[in-house]
């Protein structure tokens, strides 16, 4: 089993910044794929991001590239999801999943993730 928690969500004015964090107490984060999502009131949770378990690789929304990075701390046990330039319409809860993987993978659909955190909230202000 693994627990994941998310941290670092808050209310930003158009243009700011935020990073979230993804923890985990698994011992063995580094086989992991982790994704973040997010999903605004009445809509479906969207993909935003994803890693492979070693970091080497990358994986974008087309509506965050450029401006959001994801990245991983395996000896932190974290992933991360700095946030910048955010639009109002990057309001929703976000989410970290995470599935256990070869290291070439990462994935994109909610589907394809075993483990879930509770999300949270951002909320960017025009």
């Amino acid at each position: 089993q693994v627990r994941l928690v998310e941290s670092g969500g808050g209310l930003v004015q158009a243009g700011g910044s935020l990073r979230l964090s993804c923890a985990t107490s698994g011992r063995t984060f580094n086989t992991y794929a982790v994704g973040w999502f997010r999903q605004a009131p009445g809509k479906e949770r969207d993909f935003v991001a994803a890693i492979t378990p070693s970091g080497s690789t990358t994986y974008y929304a087309d509506s965050v590239k450029g401006r959001f990075t994801i990245s991983r701390d395996n000896a932190k046990n974290t992933v991360y999801l700095q946030m910048n330039s955010l639009k109002p319409e990057d309001t929703a809860v976000y989410y970290c999943a995470a599935r256990n993987s070869d290291n070439y993978y990462y994935y994109s659909h909610t589907y394809d993730y075993a483990y879930w955190g509770q999300g949270t909230q951002v909320t960017v202000s025009s």
